[in-house]
């Protein structure tokens, strides 16, 4: 992590009533925090709305899977994906419009303990029973990252918003740092956090879609240890002589 304070303060709605890929690379740096384990954003994918970008699960229009998507800007887009893993995304523009942007990495700055036991007692390929995983693994990759931060099914829809309607109680909501204290159980919220330096922003290919796969709208910290690898679309197949089966568009 740079150096430099983790500003507390919470983000407003309007930082996420922009388009995906305006947002993305300003949530390099800032802080996610659901119940009592936070996570500086290290990592991002932005995707497009309907008839844009045909990588995004809006592409086709709204459905009951990516409704949350065309909701209000600023709330969590959970899915299931791969019949093995949670993803998480932040809704991006007004309501309607049906954006968002993947949460693909970052670096644990609050509940490390907690952190590492979801990890390592998670038994679907994304954690590893009965070792010791680095703490720059823990929330490398997309769903590594929805397991550090307890995001499941249930926690589709849930507003990281802090505002006047949605006050947590206590003095001082939050206390970024090893521990974390004054978030309600359940609770979500995008902190200030410690913006990443503008030079330090690098962008390219998003990772391991078929359609758009050229556009450069996925954006990370350059050199942050935490960070996942670029890997391109494989397409899955049954023998040698198949053809792709399928795939699930990453946001």
């Amino acid at each position: 992590m740079g150096s430099g304070e983790l500003s507390p303060a919470a983000l407003p709605r309007s930082f996420f009533d922009r388009p995906s890929h305006e947002v993305a690379p300003d949530l390099l740096g800032r802080v996610l925090v659901h119940g009592p384990v936070a996570v500086r954003l290290t990592e991002v994918e932005a995707y497009g709305g309907p008839g844009e970008d045909p990588a995004a699960h809006t592409y086709r229009g709204k459905t009951p899977r990516n409704a949350v998507m065309f909701g209000p800007p600023g709330h969590l887009y959970v899915y299931f994906t791969y019949g093995m893993h949670f993803c998480a995304n932040l809704v991006c523009l007004p309501e309607g419009f049906g954006s968002a942007v993947l949460l693909r990495a970052g670096e644990v700055v609050a509940g490390l303990e907690e952190a590492r036991a979801r990890r390592s007692a998670t038994g679907n390929g994304t954690g590893a029973r009965g070792r010791t995983i680095p703490d720059r693994d823990l929330g490398r990759g997309p769903a590594r990252l929805a397991v550090v931060l307890g995001l499941l099914r249930e926690h589709n829809g849930l507003d990281a918003i802090v505002d006047s309607s949605r006050a947590l109680p206590g003095d001082a909501p939050f206390a970024v740092g090893r521990r974390l204290t004054g978030v309600p159980h359940g609770a979500a919220a995008v902190l200030e956090g410690l913006p990443a330096d503008p030079a330090s922003i690098r962008s390219g290919p998003r990772t391991g879609i078929s359609t758009a796969k050229d556009t450069p709208w996925r954006f990370w910290i350059d050199g942050d240890p935490t960070v996942s690898p670029y890997r391109p679309h494989v397409p899955r197949r049954r023998n040698a002589a198949a053809t792709s089966v399928g795939e699930a568009p990453s946001s």
